[in-house]
């Protein structure tokens, strides 16, 4: 072999060589590519954001774990009141539970979805300044808690009503929501609070009552849409906000004892940000308190279908998070 054609194979060995350690290096820079784009957190889809659609008759909800599968959601947060129809066609609640928690457990392992968290609306006042009242309230209760431990859910979603005092108010509910806590502890079962409205959407004085209480099974959830404290004529719900929390203070307040965040929707621009608040700026505080669990998709708008709302809602969420620090 000449010296000159030992050269070029010599040069074409180690060229050849060279591509191939680049292209084995390509695989590795690919997937870290991709991990960084992933979001800090799972995507769950509340119930509520179709509340229309299962209120009309157009879904059953006891559909839900179809539904979400189908619009690809991961995990699942059910609505108490929007099982009301179903319940009533039974003699008792009880009896109703018994009837149709198999059925919505069986739905969720077919269709391939968790179970998060149930939202109870309508069991009586666990704030009341009555003590018999707030007892039944926490009575009322216990039966969700038992049904969130069947599901293989974590939490159960409450809220707060009592008296306009606010101390007492402050009182009653650190005695109904501990009570309650108490029996969730014996189920494995958190209890957490929303920022829904009155008392409740006073996030600083929302944590004085969970830090009171000081139970780690009893804590908040964030909603990014709910500071209203005070409506027209003393309503709760209805009528125009007279008196608002700042939203992004009230998060971060509320983050610290966070065992679930709810991020909601009202409108969208051009551009698919949300019209009424900054979701990057929101999720930097919830990435910045370290969750990593569940936030939830709940469309309160009016002005696009409910799927198409919760669509964008969804992908507001993971294009705001690939753009955090």
């Amino acid at each position: 072999m000449t010296t000159k054609l030992y050269t070029v194979l010599l040069f074409l060995f180690i060229l050849a060589g060279c591509k191939n350690e680049k292209k084995a290096e390509n695989p590795t820079d690919l997937t870290s590519e991709t991990a960084q784009t992933e979001p800090f957190f799972d995507i769950s889809l509340a119930q509520w954001s179709l509340h229309r659609a299962f209120q009309s008759g157009e879904l059953s909800p006891m559909d839900f774990a179809k539904k979400a599968n189908e619009m690809g959601f991961e995990g699942i947060e059910y609505v108490s009141q929007l099982y009301n129809a179903e319940m009533e066609k039974y003699e008792n609640p009880q009896v109703a539970l018994d009837s149709i928690l198999p059925k919505l457990k069986a739905s969720s392992e077919q269709y391939g979805v968790q179970n998060v968290l149930i939202m109870v609306d309508g069991e009586g006042n666990l704030a009341s300044e009555d003590e018999t009242e707030r007892n039944t309230a926490v009575e009322s209760h216990k039966k969700w808690v038992d049904a969130a431990a069947y599901l293989g859910c974590h939490a159960i979603r409450v809220n707060l009503i009592g008296p306009k005092d606010k101390e007492l108010f402050k009182q009653s509910a650190v005695d109904g929501l501990g009570k309650l806590a108490d029996y969730g502890a014996s189920k494995n079962i958190e209890v957490i609070v929303e920022n829904h409205g009155g008392y409740s959407s006073d996030a600083a004085f929302l944590m004085e009552i969970i830090n009171t209480i000081n139970k780690p099974n009893c804590g908040t959830l964030p909603d990014f849409g709910n500071f209203c404290m005070e409506r027209e004529n003393g309503e709760m719900w209805g009528a125009p906000c007279v008196k608002e929390y700042p939203r992004y203070q009230g998060i971060e307040e509320l983050m610290p004892k966070a065992l679930a965040v709810s991020a909601k929707s009202y409108d969208f621009n051009e551009e698919g940000e949300e019209t009424s608040m900054d979701y990057s700026k929101i999720l930097q505080i919830v990435k910045d308190a370290g969750y990593t669990g569940f936030i939830g998709v709940e469309y309160e708008g009016e002005d696009f279908s409910e799927e198409e709302g919760i669509k964008r809602t969804k992908e507001l969420l993971i294009k705001s998070a690939q753009e955090l620090n």
